[in-house]
């Protein structure tokens, strides 16, 4: 495995790793509300648009990693659209770079 699939698969595992820390943390403290949480991410015009930012980030990596896998027909990059939603970009795109950057 070379270096640069090294620091992508450790990025992944660190994207999905510390978020989760924050997530679980602010469930414990609240509840275990999802809309909760929705409407704790949108208490002000910074955290909005943030939201908006990592979704809007989080829709251009999922047309892309549809488009290259159907262009190389290489699909288990697919695995990266349900990392990305249900973890974060933080997890997905570098899981999807790791990935992809596998030797054919």
């Amino acid at each position: 495995m070379t270096v640069l699939r090294m620091i992508f698969l450790a990025l992944a595992i660190w994207g999905a790793i510390h978020p989760m820390y924050y997530f679980v943390t602010w469930f414990q403290e609240n509840g275990w509300s999802i809309m909760a949480m929705v409407d704790a991410w949108h208490v002000n015009a910074a955290t909005s648009g943030l939201v908006w930012d990592l979704t809007i980030a989080a829709v251009a990596l999922t047309v892309f990693v549809i488009a290259e896998s159907i262009a190389t027909k290489r699909y288990i990059g697919l695995i990266a659209i349900p990392a990305t939603f249900c973890i974060g970009v933080s997890c997905g795109l570098p899981l999807y770079l790791f990935l992809r950057s596998k030797p054919v």
